[in-house]
């Protein structure tokens, strides 16, 4: 994926190149606000597309079922010190990458290879249940979604209930993760390749040991974004299951519940007092992951929510609004 600080760079083509310290920080502060703007008020942000980019711009879509990866400190696991300048160092939890491990082997062993042809759609039903904070009132929406394969046709998506119809992308436009079918195809299944591919450095000579805590936390989020994708190409999703292993700082919490009711292990990325809410929810036994545990602020700042979602259900179909 290219990276979006890239774009800005040529959008403002005659200010002072940035340092890397504050390449870093901007890259920090632009996740940021990825996880707080709302589409909406009073709704959810966009659960399918974290980022899009546009050559004048860049407009960032908060996606509500991720944990997410903001921290405040900023070394790898070999205690090295991030360009921020911080050197606190980052264990991964041992419990946390025996489930992602764990999930990874079930993925492959149960995954189902597809080829949708380009001028399908990929249909998806997702159950959101939230509950208020402070009042307990608990809604349960069902969102169904029609996303164009090849991304050449427009598309159908619902956010808790509410309708969004979304044109094809422009000439200068994409979307993490990829829309098109033939774009994810190309992502690494090599878990230690998938990783610099997707924070825009797989074209250099750049490895997982020369990285950054800003480099990782890119790879937690975009991970956590691309698993949220109801098909993955072959092989995709064990090999983000692995990635998101490697990644230092993750945690693993047992009695985590999911929109099902089903009791299973949270994994999450608590290096944030805003973000430890947050959750991939997965079997405590056989790994198979069950859905997000996610928290959301209202537009107005006023009400809070706990989010629990999972998808019901997923085809490759025809025509919009067909349904398997």
């Amino acid at each position: 994926m290219t990276d979006e600080l890239e774009l800005l760079r040529d959008w403002n083509a005659d200010a002072a190149p940035l340092t890397e310290p504050a390449r870093a920080r901007a890259r920090h502060r632009l996740l940021n606000t990825m996880t707080r703007t709302e589409r909406h008020p009073d709704a959810a942000p966009s659960r399918r597309h974290a980022l899009r980019l546009a050559t004048a711009a860049v407009v960032t879509m908060a996606v509500t079922s991720t944990a997410v990866l903001i921290a405040a400190d900023g070394a790898d696991e070999r205690g090295r010190t991030d360009r921020a300048g911080t050197n606190a160092p980052q264990m991964r939890n041992a419990a946390a990458v025996t489930v992602l491990n764990g999930a990874a082997a079930r993925a492959s062993e149960h995954e189902k290879p597809v080829a949708p042809r380009d001028d399908q759609f990929i249909y998806w039903k997702r159950i959101i249940k939230e509950t208020e904070r402070k009042t307990g009132a608990v809604k349960t929406y069902v969102d169904v979604n029609w996303d164009s394969v090849d991304g050449s046709k427009r598309s159908l998506t619902m956010e808790l209930g509410r309708v969004i119809w979304e044109k094809p992308m422009g000439k200068n436009e994409g979307v993490w993760p990829p829309r098109e079918w033939s774009r994810l195809k190309k992502l690494p299944t090599d878990p230690e390749k998938l990783i610099p591919r997707i924070i825009g450095v797989g074209t250099s000579d750049k490895t997982i040991d020369d990285f950054t805590a800003w480099d990782w936390y890119d790879a937690y989020f975009m991970l956590g974004e691309l698993l949220k994708w109801p098909v993955l190409p072959e092989g995709l999703r064990p090999a983000a299951y692995e990635a998101l292993a490697l990644v230092p700082g993750v945690k693993a919490t047992p009695g985590m519940k999911d929109s099902a009711g089903r009791t299973g292990v949270g994994i999450s990325y608590p290096k944030r007092a805003s973000e430890k809410g947050k959750f991939l929810i997965f079997d405590p036994e056989s790994y198979e992951f069950l859905g997000f545990r996610d928290e959301r602020t209202s537009r107005s700042g006023k009400k809070t929510y706990i989010q629990l979602s999972h998808v019901a259900d997923w085809a490759i179909v025809d025509r919009l609004k067909q349904r398997p």
